[in-house]
């Protein structure tokens, strides 16, 4: 099959965060400070990535500002004609340091949310975050760059779709995903106290018909189901090594972000190995693509070409086996594996968060504020 070149790049600078997320989808075991990439090995990644034809950098994390040499990487990727967007949950942005990156070519901030009101999101988040993220919002709508919001949802805040849709409004957002958890890292071990409620997913949908409706021009909302709930699902990555590709903070590569939970797949190291060489030549990239891994019912389904599959990494966490048939899907014949779990899930006490653990106190400075003495 023809491989194309990818679209874009999705940029883990760093697995340290200021939050605490009991949804969170980053590696049980998150890549050291000691063991991520340098500035001059980053600097090297974003010449490869364009080299290969990416356009557009999401510098990710964890908590991207947390890498002091922020301003410098996105200087690079906007240098070499990238579409510079910064994923965060907006502490330590400030307007100062927002201006610096505007400066060198930041071109768009994804703020990340964990509920509507301010006692239910500090407790989701395990911090004291909720009014920082208002402000950084202000920040970034003062700044004249466009704004998404991003909201994992989850039985302990999806009955306030109706209210979150308001607050992205009052925050000045041009794009609103609300999307249900996926069940990976963090997020699997609390899949019992995370997982929506029938009545929850049948109250959410109406809301968030009616409000796209409304905001049509003026906002953009993407809903993602809960995948357990579904029928069919969802097209992953528009098919695994087809657009996208992570370089994890230690160098990893991987066709997802969550392609690390798969463990007989073989990572490559951008360390050890081009990135070109990864993305054209790799087990782990052209061990999903096309058509050709696919046994039945895939191979013969009329929705091949359609959802490729679903998630191979689901797959993997839910059966053992990468290349099954998703099991949310109603043709799998393991969708009984889900059926079980929907079945078990409690409709009273449910169980407390185990939250991920602290990895930093506080946002770093950029070394412009360091000059400048503050903090």
């Amino acid at each position: 099959m023809t491989v194309e070149p990818p679209l874009g790049m999705l940029a883990e600078l760093t697995h340290r965060c200021p939050l605490h997320c009991p949804y969170c989808s980053n590696p049980l075991e998150l890549a050291a400070k000691r063991d991520e990439l340098t500035t001059a090995e980053w600097l090297d990644v974003l010449d490869a990535a364009r080299d290969l034809g990416v356009l557009q950098v999401h510098m990710s994390g964890g908590e991207p500002l947390l890498r002091p040499d922020l301003p410098e990487l996105v200087t690079r990727a906007a240098d070499l004609g990238c579409y510079v967007n910064l994923v965060t949950s907006g502490l330590g942005l400030t307007a100062a340091r927002l201006a610096d990156l505007v400066d060198r070519g930041l071109a768009h901030v994804q703020l990340s949310v964990q509920a509507a009101d301010a006692t239910r999101a500090d407790q989701i988040a395990g911090a004291k975050a909720h009014s920082r993220k208002i402000d950084a919002a202000a920040v970034v709508r003062e700044a004249g760059l466009p704004l998404s919001v991003n909201v994992v949802l989850h039985r302990a805040n999806h009955d306030q779709v109706a209210a979150l849709i308001d607050l992205a409004e009052r925050m000045g957002a041009d794009r609103l995903e609300l999307a249900n958890t996926q069940y990976y890292g963090w997020a699997l071990r609390n899949r019992a106290a995370l997982m929506p409620t029938p009545e929850q997913l049948a109250a959410a949908e109406p809301i968030v018909r009616a409000a796209t409706e409304r905001l049509r021009g003026r906002m953009e909302i993407v809903y993602v189901v809960a995948d357990y709930y579904e029928r069919f699902p969802k097209p992953c990555m528009y098919g695994w090594g087809a657009r996208q590709l992570t370089v994890a903070p230690n160098g990893d590569v991987l066709p997802c972000p969550a392609a690390s939970v798969i463990t007989t797949l073989p990572v490559e190291n951008v360390r050890t190995r081009p990135l070109r060489e990864i993305w054209y030549d790799s087990v782990s990239f052209g061990a999903f693509r096309g058509e050709g891994w696919m046994r039945d019912p895939c191979r013969t389904c009329d929705r091949r070409a359609l959802d490729y599959g679903g998630c191979r990494c689901q797959a993997f966490m839910l059966t053992g086996d990468a290349a099954a048939t998703d099991p949310v899907c109603s043709r799998s014949p393991q969708r009984p594996v889900v059926d079980a779990i929907l079945a078990a899930q409690p409709e009273a006490d449910v169980p407390d968060f185990v939250m991920r653990a602290p990895t930093v106190a506080r946002a770093e400075p950029s070394r412009t504020q360091t000059r400048a003495g503050s903090r």
